[in-house]
């Protein structure tokens, strides 16, 4: 173990400069390296740069809709122009019923009407190659036929149209000129849009949301457009911008579809902006024979169910070119030519979440982050250096090239980095530490033991290894809950702290460890520099440990006070769960959905006219509060009931404010639906239960039912006091206070585990020692190792509570909590369950000779 060849070290070495050469890029701008260098960065996230975050929803009963009106169309012209012609009444769509049905008067004429209409059918593409039709197609005795759409036919259609839709949303958002965009599909039906440096993305929530599917249609002159109902094969739409009428025939005769190009351009004659078309050979065609045959009749260029324009036929266009008029500006003319040639989306768009910054408030969060990294890598270099002396200071250089090679590692995945990632990054900066602590105490424990310094090192590394993986798959299992149920930023903190937990166990054991075999090559100490020794002068002080926070020998019998400490838990944990209820916790947006924006105001913000301004529009309870410096103020507002209104409640309150006080900024605009918001504390709650679920697994299977059981028992309780304490100070629980909360449950699995690990190695030292005395043994022998970690872990999470700004000052709150909590937990709550549980398992009380511990 303590053996390192050539070729081994030669690998240590270069997986070091490895992570050196790929995080180097990250200190310079993508535009410096040439467009044949494969430089890979760390993106960072919209709330470090600005820019907005747009979820949007495909419409899929959209689709049902347009098939069942196709269908509709579709058996009208094949049974009015069958030879000799089928009659008919009742043809109508029945959405609810996923169908569309028409009643066959003649007898004789039923199977040539189910022969049209099976004409109507689509080929859907099955599992294995398969194909069989989208519709299913029956009929009656009284001769009632009906044309129902499959599942497969919805199926495959919603899919389709979601690809479609990506890929036109792709090239819409393309077309405005934004850098570096991201469309991604999330889930089955949704699509997720990140577009840095936007603060106000409303032009494009306006361009992403239409459908924009342009199509031409002849006039009914003889229809009545006073009617309550139009007539069959026509629809009643208005002109665009005015309470006008027409009757339009619902058969297209050119599809939008069959454009190659529009351009906004002004009309040479009046001065307007109009939108100059092209089509292809089919539309141009289509177009052709349509005009040809219709000379003198008004034609309807109709978009999203509105009529841009209906002029007249005056002669044949056979030139497959054209021109949309209308009351357009220069943008209303841009915006049409640019929907018209990224194409129609298949089905409406919706945005339900949305989450603006700008990028005042993304600089602030990136101030906010370095200065809290700052603190805490000095605040745990400091403490590691003086309580453990070289040993220290060489966690402390694996420790930097930890964060080194975490930085490599989220480069070459390109991760995007996030203001929780960051503080995933300083939190690192403590959990990191922990194997470093267990092996240094194991080190310091056998060479008090007086084994030689190079059988202690090689023990100490090596007793430590087991308890090193143990703890830190803990860690893991959380994250990767949370990964799988998170959301957004959230996502990004597990990705951050999963990446620092692989890459500190391989630091910690493997790259400490060399620098050690080095250390030991060169000097041959005859005793190593783990305790103090009088006569040492300065520089051999300062190569051992200045201070211990307890003394290595200690006999504290905590066991007496374990059913004080089983009750006073069980009274905080019932008090905790009744404040979860009432008067309940302080749930963010992200769990109750709404709307929240961050102004700032040139002067000191008059929260009273803000207040006024707000309430006028009828929104609801608003609350306004002050949110950091005097400038700036917190505005919350009920989520509307319908999603789709969403939107529209933002730009109403962003244009009164602007209004009401010029020269208002808009730092930040969240916005998030009701039933996104279900759904995101479904996926929170889930990803609490499946962690906890995980580590009792995993414990259970590692040691025996009694550790498993005292685990998950003390973390619930863990958790439930967390939750208490974010009820008792209102913190918000948000997707944030979660990520705290499975990192709080991480690091108390991997305080447990450690204490679990002693007691089961105690259990095959000291056959014959009793229960109790051998748990407070245990946990004595572990007392230096638990509040080190804990200490590390609070040097770290601190600075995010002084410097992280509001963003994180929840999150940091719940972890200082979480701390204290998870190391008072594992010696009294978890301690004695496995104590009481194990008495008659584990142990025999018998009346044995006790066998008392090694003197220290």
């Amino acid at each position: 173990m303590m053996f390192f060849s050539r070729w081994k070290t030669a690998g240590i070495l270069l997986v070091c400069l490895l992570g050196v050469l790929t995080s180097l890029p990250n200190l310079a701008p993508r535009a410096v390296f040439p467009d044949w260098f494969p430089v890979r960065q760390v993106n960072l996230g919209l709330d470090l740069r600005g820019g907005s975050y747009l979820l949007l929803e495909v419409d899929t009963s959209a689709l049902l809709r347009d098939r069942l009106e196709a269908l509709v169309e579709g058996a009208r012209r094949g049974l009015g122009q069958a030879t000799p012609r089928i009659g008919y009444t009742g043809l109508q769509a029945q959405a609810d019923q996923r169908r569309m049905v028409v009643r066959i008067t003649d007898a004789a004429q039923r199977d040539a009407a189910m022969r049209a209409v099976r004409e109507l059918a689509q080929v859907v593409q099955l599992g294995g190659g398969a194909q069989s039709p989208d519709i299913e197609v029956a009929i009656a005795p009284d001769g009632l036929l009906t044309a129902t759409v499959t599942e497969a036919g919805i199926r495959t259609k919603a899919g389709s149209a979601v690809e479609q839709s990506i890929e036109i949303v792709r090239r819409r958002v393309d077309e405005t000129g934004v850098v570096e965009a991201l469309v991604a599909r999330q889930g089955a039906n949704r699509i997720l849009v990140q577009l840095p440096g936007i603060d106000d993305p409303d032009r494009i929530k306006q361009l992403l949301g239409r459908t924009a599917r342009m199509t031409f249609h002849l006039l009914d002159e003889t229809a009545n457009v006073t009617a309550p109902t139009p007539p069959a094969g026509v629809m009643f739409l208005n002109v665009e911008g005015t309470n006008e009428r027409l009757a339009v025939r619902r058969r297209i005769e050119v599809d939008g579809a069959n454009l190659t190009d529009a351009r906004p351009s002004q009309d040479s004659r009046q001065g307007g902006w109009v939108v100059n078309f092209t089509f292809d050979s089919v539309g141009t065609r289509r177009f052709a024979d349509i005009s040809r045959a219709n000379v003198g009749r008004r034609f309807a260029v109709v978009l999203d169910d509105k009529v841009i324009t209906a002029p007249n036929i005056r002669e044949p266009i056979t030139g497959g070119r054209g021109q949309i008029s209308g009351d357009f500006t220069a943008r209303g003319a841009n915006d049409l030519a640019l929907l018209l040639r990224a194409g129609a989306l298949p089905a409406p768009l919706t945005v339900i979440e949305e989450r603006s910054v700008g990028p005042e408030l993304g600089a602030d969060a990136i101030r906010a982050g370095i200065i809290s990294l700052a603190a805490g890598a000095a605040f745990v270099f400091l403490y590691m250096g003086f309580a453990y002396g070289l040993f220290g200071w060489f966690a402390n250089i694996a420790l930097l090239f930890n964060l080194v090679i975490m930085v490599a590692c989220l480069s070459l995945l390109e991760a995007t980095l996030t203001l929780p990632g960051i503080a995933g990054i300083v939190l690192t900066l403590g959990t990191a530490l922990d194997a470093n602590i267990l092996i240094n105490e194991r080190i310091r424990e056998e060479a008090k033991n007086g084994r030689p310094p190079l059988s202690a090192l090689e023990a100490g590394y090596t007793k430590a290894s087991g308890t090193i993986l143990d703890s830190n798959l803990t860690n893991l299992i959380a994250m990767a809950c949370l990964y799988a149920f998170g959301s957004g930023p959230v996502k990004g903190f597990a990705v951050t702290v999963a990446i620092g937990t692989i890459v500190q166990m391989w630091t910690a054991t493997v790259l400490t460890r060399l620098m050690v075999v080095w250390w030991y090559r060169a000097a041959r100490p005859k005793e190593l520099p783990v305790m103090q020794r009088p006569g040492l002068s300065l520089l051999q002080r300062l190569a051992r440990p200045l201070f211990r926070l307890v003394p290595d020998v200690t006999k504290i019998p905590f066991m007496r006070g374990a059913r004080t400490g089983l009750m006073v838990s069980a009274v905080l944990s019932t008090l905790s769960l009744v404040g979860a209820f009432w008067p309940g916790l302080e749930k963010g947006i992200d769990f109750k959905g709404g709307i929240v924006m961050e102004v700032r105001t040139p002067a000191p913000t008059d929260l009273g006219a803000l207040r006024g301004t707000v309430s006028a529009l009828n929104l609801g309870d608003v609350g306004i509060q002050q949110f950091g410096d005097a400038n700036t103020a917190l505005l919350r507002m009920p989520a509307p009931e319908q999603e789709t209104q969403v939107q529209q409640v933002v730009n109403r309150v962003r244009a009164a404010l602007e209004q009401a006080s010029p020269g208002i900024r808009i730092l930040r605009v969240e916005a998030v639906g009701n039933r996104i918001s279900d759904e995101l504390f479904r996926g929170g709650l889930l990803a609490l239960g499946l962690s906890l679920l995980a580590m009792l697994l995993y414990i259970w299977f590692r040691f025996e039912w009694q550790f498993g059981i005292a685990a998950i028992v003390t973390l619930i309780l863990d958790t439930t006091k967390t939750i208490g304490f974010m009820v008792l100070f209102q913190i918000e629980f948000n997707l944030t206070s979660i990520a705290a909360i499975l990192t709080v449950i991480g690091f108390s699995a991997n305080d447990k585990v450690v204490v679990f690990d002693r007691m089961r190695e105690n259990l095959r030292k000291f056959k014959q020692m009793p229960l109790e005395q051998l748990t407070d043994l245990s946990i004595n022998e572990t007392l230096n190792r638990s509040l080190g970690t804990s200490m590390t872990l609070l040097l770290a999470a601190l600075p995010l509570a002084l410097f992280g700004g509001d963003a994180l000052s929840g999150f940091a709150l719940v972890m200082l909590f979480g701390i204290f909590i998870s190391a008072s937990s594992s010696v009294f709550i978890a301690a004695p369950i496995v104590l009481y549980s194990g008495r008659n398992r584990l142990r025999m009380d018998v009346a044995a000779p006790v066998v008392a511990a090694p003197a220290r």
